[in-house]
Formats: C-alpha cells, sequence, structure tokens
C-alpha cells in the first residue's frame, strides 16, 4: 500500500532536549551560505526550486560579487560531481559532510542521475531542522517516498534513512561515531565514493581534518574527494577575512592549511589520495561557458571588478581521487 503523503510517512521518535552549544560561529555559517544561495536563485543566478522551502529569503541584498562568487562555487562543485556519477554510472554513493541546507539529492534526482544512495552529515541541530522542513513540506517529502520500498520512512531527531537518501546529524571530528552511524544507514565501502566538503575543513584543526581525510581514503577502496573552501590566505586580504570571522566567534581552525594551491594539494596527497589537484575559483570562473558568463553578467551590475577577483582568489576547488583506475576519476576535471 503506498504511503500517505497528507501526512509524511515518517516515524518519529522524541529527540532530545538537550541542545548541543557548542560550534555556534560555525554552525552560524550555514545559515550565512544558505542565505546567500537563497537569494542568489531569487536573482536568477541558477535554478533551484527546493531551496525556498528550506530557507527563507532575507530582506537583505547581497552584494554581486558574492553572488557570482556562489554561482562559480556551484557550477564548480556541480561540474564535479556530475562528472563522478557519469563515469561511475551513477553506481556509487555520496556523502556530503557538512551539508547544511543543500538541495542537490532533490535536483539530481529530477536529472535522473542518482547515485545509489546519497547521504548528508552536519551538526545535529542543523539536521533537526532540515528534517523539520523535510517532514513538513511535501515537495521535499514525496520525492523520498517514492524511491522507498518501505510504506514507512524512520526519521528520529538528528537522522532520517530510506532506501537512496540518508540524513545523519554527527560531529565529524568523532571519526567512530560518524562510522557507526553511516553504516547504520547502510554505507557500503566496496562501492565507489564521492565525498564533498564545501567550507568544513576549515573549521577543524589541521590535525582533525587530516584525521577524516586519512579515514576516508582508508575506508573506500574507489573514492574522490570534493572540496571548497578558503585559499592564499596568508596575505592582507586574507587577514582581514580571517579578522571578520573572528568578531563573529568563528575561528579558522585550520587556516594554516589554506596558504595556496599547493598546500592544499600536499594535504591531500599526504593522507593517502593518489592524485589532487587544485583552482582558484578566478581561474575557475574565467574558465566557464561564455554563453553563462554572459548571462549571470547581465543579472546585476558589478561596480568593482577587481573585488570580485580578491575574494575569488582567495576561495580554491580541489579535487583528489584514489583508486578507480579502471574509471577514469583520473581524468575528471573542471
Amino acid at each position: 500500500m503506498a504511503a500517505s503523503l497528507r501526512e509524511p510517512p515518517f516515524i518519529s521518535s522524541a529527540s532530545s532536549s538537550t541542545c548541543d552549544t557548542d560550534d555556534e560561529g560555525v554552525r552560524g555559517t550555514c545559515e550565512d551560505a544558505s542565505l546567500c544561495k537563497r537569494f542568489a536563485v531569487s536573482v536568477g543566478y541558477w535554478h533551484d526550486p527546493y531551496i525556498q522551502h528550506l530557507v527563507r529569503l532575507t530582506k537583505e541584498r547581497k552584494a554581486p560579487e558574492i553572488n557570482r562568487g556562489y554561482f562559480a562555487r556551484v557550477h564548480g562543485v556541480n561540474q564535479l560531481l556530475k562528472a563522478f556519477l557519469r563515469k561511475t554510472e551513477c553506481h556509487c554513493q555520496v556523502l556530503n559532510l557538512g551539508a547544511g541546507m543543500d538541495t542537490t539529492f532533490w535536483k539530481l534526482k529530477d536529472e535522473n542521475l542518482l547515485p545509489s544512495k546519497y547521504f548528508e552529515v552536519d551538526f545535529p541541530m542543523i539536521v533537526t531542522r532540515k528534517l523539520h522542513n523535510i517532514k513538513n513540506k511535501p515537495l521535499l517529502s514525496k520525492p523520498i517516498v517514492e524511491l522507498h520500498s518501505e510504506d514507512m520512512l524512520h526519521m528520529d531527531g538528528h537522522t532520517l534513512d530510506s532506501k537512496r537518501y540518508a540524513i545523519i546529524g554527527a560531529d565529524l571530528r568523532d571519526l567512530s561515531e560518524l562510522e557507526e552511524k553511516l553504516k547504520k544507514c547502510n554505507m557500503n565501502t566496496q562501492l565507489p565514493t564521492l565525498l564533498i566538503t564545501e567550507c568544513v575543513l576549515v573549521y577543524m584543526t589541521p590535525e582533525q581534518s587530516a584525521n577524516l581525510l586519512k579515514w576516508a581514503s582508508n575506508t573506500f577502496e574507489t573514492a574522490m574527494l570534493i572540496n571548497y573552501e578558503q585559499v592564499n590566505m596568508g596575505d592582507r586580504f586574507g587577514q582581514i577575512m580571517i579578522e571578520n570571522l573572528r568578531r563573529r566567534q568563528c575561528d579558522l581552525a585550520g587556516v594554516e592549511t589554506c596558504k595556496s594551491l599547493e598546500s592544499q594539494k600536499e594535504r591531500l596527497l599526504a593522507n593517502g589520495w593518489d592524485t589532487a589537484c587544485a583552482v582558484n575559483m578566478m581561474e575557475l570562473y574565467s574558465r566557464l561557458p561564455r554563453a553563462e558568463v554572459s548571462r549571470i553578467e547581465s543579472l546585476e551590475f558589478l561596480d568593482e571588478m577587481e573585488l570580485l577577483e580578491q575574494l575569488m582568489q582567495h576561495y580554491c576547488l580541489c579535487w583528489a581521487t584514489r583508486g578507480g583506475q579502471e574509471l577514469g576519476l583520473k581524468e575528471i576535471s573542471c
């Protein structure tokens, strides 16, 4: 019997009333990024019919350079993600670590590009908020139900597990807990696996991020990692970025790894990955299809191109592979 969509078919159990108050500044960056993406979508930078059901539209306009930066970020990550899905013919799994209010699962379903299973991990407090929206928004819950072979999906305060999609509340610095929760949701270490971290590793100490990278390279026989975060942070502009975040009680604990593209690649190679590539976002922006660049640049007037260049030169997209020669993972680029 088909599960009812009028009342979302989730079995819910009571969540703990104790709130995790640690890492408040880092959790705040999830809200910032979500609001920026929501605004950019509302202006027309890219199409996302799902984000409005997870993130409110702020009254505050975001600067054009911010919107273009997010466009380049979303375009670059999606290009690498879809290349991996096509190389593996979607016989793979994706682990989005620090996913926040990301809507990739629903967009991939619409494009018939869903992996065997799509996992998301974030702080329990963020996951609880996302699960609340999914439970109460049929546009979000219905696609999950349609893919599920059971009448009921299990969801508690910090976890949703279904046949093709799982959301897990966990701390990425506690690897034993992370692995236990992923395995409970049927993570398969034998499947080719893509891990995505966007502005996540930089909030960990270098030792903590190295442990996460080593865990990933040791756990999956065939894997790819996509990492988006800061770079060139040793110059004056980088120092201003660091100071601005510190004023908001948000410390870049891993900033020393963000000195250069070389230091980004070296970290990946030192922690068990076979290949590593990195490009700053201004370089990536210059490679975007000209038609797309013309379209987005017509959306808003940009007063200072120099500021856009400075911002883009302080963020980078990195990708690394382990194994997968027969799939051609080393050929993936953007």
